[in-house]
């Protein structure tokens, strides 16, 4: 039965200004694209403590059909965000990414192409090298010693686990709904435990940044915390 439906997963954590707006423009451009396939919007607020307003979702709910809207008041991590959003999924596919929609919209099509044709269970995007020249320095160095540590060390299918354009369908996301990990190895995690179902297939897909787009810097405390989760995965590899 071809696929008349899909959901799609965005975490939302102290955004930008004008974010409500560029959300409307790209789901708007994403349903030109997908004429007959019903798109179904969870916007999961991770603790805002700004940035969010009554304006921004009477907006959303406005002009964006299926929206569906997801709160809590304290930040508990994009892992722990997504993970809300997607045991609130009802179809067959899901796809999830940042609140900005950081990759092109051939990226995001591919994704969702390779789940529809049934090339794979989980669609992981892949980063092209021209997205280092839109990061700061400790994001580069993070990014190329996780790709080395999944290759060589866990033994995944794929080298870059941290893109935020993912995919998958209702056999990735039972996987998915059994990460633990809150902050920003979650992906990592996914793909260690899905690699570890030999029923599953995992497909890398090349994916590539939008002009403009710019990252922010990574959080000390954050990657102190991160060190404990990655030695937590990779001590599961001899459990």
């Amino acid at each position: 039965m071809p696929a008349t439906a899909l959901d799609i997963v965005l975490p939302c954590f102290n955004p930008i200004p004008n974010w409500a707006q560029n959300l409307v423009q790209n789901m708007a451009r994403l349903n030109q694209l997908l004429p007959g396939i019903s798109l179904h919007l969870y916007l999961v607020n991770d603790g805002s403590s700004r940035g969010v307003s009554e304006q921004d979702l009477l907006l959303l709910q406005q002009h964006i059909p299926h929206f569906n809207y997801i709160h809590y008041p304290e930040n508990a991590g994009k892992g722990h965000a997504l993970r809300e959003g997607v045991q609130q999924t009802k179809h067959e596919f899901v796809i999830y990414t940042d609140i900005d929609f950081p990759y092109t919209e051939e990226s995001f099509l591919k994704v969702y192409e390779a789940l529809r044709a049934n090339e794979a269970d989980i669609v992981v995007g892949i980063r092209d090298e021209e997205y280092y020249a839109s990061v700061p320095p400790t994001r580069v160095k993070i990014s190329k010693t996780l790709r080395f540590f999944a290759k060589k060390m866990l033994a995944l299918p794929v080298n870059d686990t941290q893109a935020g354009l993912k995919g998958f369908n209702s056999k990735g996301r039972k996987v998915f709904l059994e990460t633990t990990i809150d902050r920003y190895l979650f992906d990592l995690e996914f793909l260690f435990e899905a690699n570890k179902k030999r029923h599953l297939r995992i497909k890398g897909l090349k994916v590539t940044l939008k002009p403009g787009i710019v990252f922010s810097k990574m959080n000390s405390k954050i990657l102190m915390t991160e060190g404990y989760s990655f030695a937590k995965i990779f001590m599961k590899r001899f459990i």
